[in-house]
């Protein structure tokens, strides 16, 4: 007599469904994305498993689909901790799926646009995570036609069709600015990031759009255009020293910024936030011990990362992720480089 499915010597995904009265589909995202299922669902499946001794063999599955067991992700500066932290979630989340990251800097003297070129190829990794906007993916894709998977991180595409793991910048703006007027501030200025990226656009909107709700009209020289670096602060500083009426605080669209805004400040003898009230943008590592500590937008970074990973992979096994996903909230740490204006 021949024995019954559950208890062949290789059970196979199909089994588990069969066990666990589910779909494959719903078997194959309760053992690698066991988020995106119901906890009943995923009890019925666990059950399903230990009943037919079903084992995931990622070296077949790989061999199968001819796939690498590898994804890269490309980034623009791998020292600075804001990317090493979506990193992290990224390969906390590969890690649990057996996959290697290999990390790229696209900044990197070495980096050759037919190098980048070699890393859109099936035949070096199953996917890509990309965290450097200057990529354009639409132009990859002209390219090769055999782009394997795509999503990006921290950043948008100009390919609609590329699932995006982000936060509402334009919310972190809004907590920002309310903050700074909360203290009572009412002159404030901006020291933008990148405005041909749409993380920095968003910022700076957000930043008009708070003050509009306030009553408030910015004076244009008050926003101080930059790329979110440690120079961008520096030449902002120097800008805003020469003003002769100067804000009484400044939001910048990244900690960075705000880190050479604040030094450059301290040389001329300006204290923050006794003269100057400033918020930043990020919550890097170095911001709750920077002097004064950074009032700033927390970026959930590596939940960025694990949401991205998560995208990915959903994409290199078959499943199409949900491209209206909305951002995920930012949240303010509130420190000591803000207070309410001096009297005058």
């Amino acid at each position: 007599m021949s024995k019954p499915e559950h208890e062949k010597q290789n059970p196979t995904v199909q089994d588990v469904a069969r066990a666990a009265n589910v779909s494959t589909a719903t078997v194959s995202r309760a053992l690698s994305a066991p988020e995106r299922v119901s906890e009943k669902a995923r009890k019925r499946v666990a059950e399903a498993v230990k009943q037919t001794g079903y084992v995931i063999n990622h070296a077949a599955r790989n061999l199968r689909r001819q796939e690498t067991g590898t994804i890269v992700a490309l980034v623009p500066d791998i020292g600075n901790s804001h990317f090493s932290n979506i990193l992290k979630g990224i390969e906390t989340v590969c890690d649990e799926r057996d996959i290697k990251v290999l990390i790229a800097d696209t900044r990197k003297p070495s980096m050759s646009r037919s190098k980048l070129q070699g890393y859109f190829s099936q035949n070096n990794c199953d996917g890509i995570v990309i965290l450097d906007g200057d990529i354009s993916i639409s132009e990859m894709r002209a390219a090769n036609l055999a782009l394997p998977p795509v999503v990006t991180a921290g950043e948008w595409s100009d390919d609609p069709t590329v699932p995006i793991a982000i936060v509402d910048n334009l919310m972190g703006a809004d907590l920002a600015v309310s903050h700074l007027l909360a203290c009572g501030h009412t002159n404030i200025g901006h020291v933008t990031g990148l405005l041909t990226h749409k993380p920095g656009r968003d910022r700076l909107d957000g930043f008009r759009r708070v003050l509009a709700g306030a009553g408030i009209a910015p004076s244009g020289a008050w926003v101080f255009t930059g790329d979110y670096s440690l120079e961008t602060g520096k030449g902002a500083a120097e800008a805003w020293l020469k003003l002769p009426e100067r804000p009484t605080a400044v939001f910048c669209a990244s900690d960075r910024s705000a880190f050479g805004f604040i030094s450059t400040l301290h040389e001329a003898g300006i204290r923050v936030p006794e003269d100057v009230s400033v918020v930043g943008f990020d919550d890097i590592d170095i911001a709750a011990h920077f002097i004064p500590a950074l009032t700033t937008v927390h970026q959930p970074r590596r939940a960025v990362g694990s949401c991205a990973a998560r995208h990915l992979l959903d994409l290199i096994e078959g499943n199409q992720p949900d491209l209206e996903m909305a951002p995920l909230d930012p949240w303010l740490e509130v420190r000591k480089s803000t207070a309410p204006p001096a009297a005058r």
